[in-house]
């Protein structure tokens, strides 16, 4: 087992609209295991109280950390396996349980934990590995990544137009810095932000909130963008979210929801907190106000008739961003 030292960075702002240290919930994708064996590991690296619900969903109680759901990430067999369960078992259901998977993902939802205990993680993916698990190139198909949910500091205009700019001027630098696994860029679950979002964005300095998410929605009304602003927005006004997203799986909550990272759970040297070392580059453009204004501006300046901006030209000028002020 690796014992290198996890450390999971801070982002500038810290604390939310109520003075406490922010929050942040993670989602892990991977492939390997069964529900059962998953259950058990996290049971015996963080304790607390095993709940089977089903045979494709169980969930683990911990003190002082919350509920850590186990699922397959297959919405026919979760439901089937509830139905068999209000019946009676059905071994054709185990069984299909077991070899699921090995093609859909299993998916661990975190509870949202706070800043200064993220890296209680650390031990549970490093026992996962152990037992067998593997990430995003373990499969072709199923595109297994990290989903992260980071509570946002406010939830004002400024604040989430902030995020919106530093993640959109970002985003195709982050897909090519971070090596995002080609399984991941050709799936629709972690599409960017279309240019003609950008330009929309770029062009308003300081939206009001209902033009923010009007925008917001005529380009991105869908769960799958790689920074999902839907549940965070629905946070703050869910009609009007409700009203053009017809998905139930759209759950409102303060945070970002931010899907991009790949998950290489099988590799030694990996963890969390290099998916979270990919989100704390976000954060850090969204503190600085006026290198945000003076980016928008370079990138429309860039646009070309019919062409709009050249990625990689764009790539190069946020590259030369990243060396100078991380």
């Amino acid at each position: 087992m690796n014992n290198r030292a996890v450390t999971f960075g801070f982002p500038d702002q810290c604390y939310n609209r109520c003075g406490q240290l922010r929050k942040v919930g993670f989602e892990l994708e991977f492939t390997g295991l069964s529900i059962a064996d998953v259950g058990r590991t996290l049971r015996t690296v963080l304790g607390g109280t095993l709940r089977e619900e089903s045979v494709a969903e169980s969930a683990l109680s911990v003190d002082d950390l919350g509920e850590f759901r186990i699922e397959l990430d297959w919405k026919y067999i979760k439901n089937k396996a509830l139905e068999a369960e209000q019946k009676a078992p059905n071994q054709w259901l185990d069984l299909l349980s077991q070899s699921a998977a090995l093609v859909v993902p299993i998916e661990i939802v975190c509870p949202p934990l706070p800043l200064d205990r993220l890296a209680v993680l650390a031990p549970m993916v490093s026992a996962l590995r152990e037992v067998g698990a593997s990430g995003t190139e373990d499969s072709i198909i199923a595109a297994f990544g990290v989903h992260i949910n980071a509570e946002a500091p406010r939830l004002d205009a400024p604040c989430l137009s902030s995020y919106l700019r530093a993640f959109s001027l970002l985003q195709w630098w982050l897909v090519d810095g971070y090596d995002i696994n080609w399984t991941r860029k050709l799936s629709p679950y972690v599409d960017l932000y279309p240019e003609a979002y950008l330009n929309q964005l770029f062009s308003v300095e300081n939206p009001t909130m209902e033009q923010l998410v009007n925008d917001y929605l005529v380009h991105n009304a869908s769960r799958n963008r790689a920074l999902d602003m839907l549940p965070l927005l629905a946070e703050i006004d869910a009609d009007r979210i409700n009203s053009v997203v017809d998905d139930d799986r759209v759950q409102a909550r303060p945070a970002f929801h931010y899907r991009l990272p790949d998950c290489h759970i099988e590799k030694s040297d990996w963890s969390l907190a290099d998916a979270w070392d990919s989100w704390l580059v976000v954060e850090r453009l969204a503190g600085q106000k006026d290198m945000l204004d003076q980016l928008a501006a370079t990138f429309l300046e860039m646009s070309r008739p019919l062409l709009g901006v050249s990625r990689s030209d764009w790539t190069e000028v946020m590259d030369q961003w990243h060396r100078d002020h991380l």
